[in-house]
């Protein structure tokens, strides 16, 4: 069964750190893209980043943000840092298609998600 787990989101300061944390089931994280993604109410969910063996970033969130993944325990990794209030939204997680040369965070090709989890950014 495909599962994906989001955790560590919380309430930082601006200029903080948080680091969030997507545990993965049902498939190795080694074999597909993985990408996260954020939401706010009423707005679409955008792409953040995504990982397979390459990495790609969003102008957004490029030089804060750092995805990596762990192959032997099949977790994938959203450290970020110098935390704006705009980052406030919902996290989610998803696996994309099987591995391809070079990931987008594009949600249309996305199938399975994560509950997602809130990361807000207030003084």
């Amino acid at each position: 069964q495909v599962q994906l787990v989001e955790s560590g989101g919380g309430e930082v300061q601006p200029g903080g750190s948080l680091r969030l944390s997507c545990e993965v089931t049902g498939f190795p994280v080694i074999s597909y893209d993985i990408g996260w993604f954020r939401q706010v109410p009423g707005k679409e969910r955008e792409g953040v980043a995504c990982i397979n063996v390459n990495t790609y970033y969003e102008d957004s969130v490029k030089g804060r943000f750092a995805i990596s993944r762990d192959i032997d325990n099949d977790i994938v990794y959203l450290q970020m840092n110098g935390l704006k209030p705009e980052d406030t939204a919902v996290y989610y997680c998803a696996r994309g298609p099987f591995a391809t040369e070079m990931c987008r965070p594009h949600k249309f090709l996305y199938d399975y998600w994560g509950q997602g989890t809130q990361v807000t950014v207030s003084s």
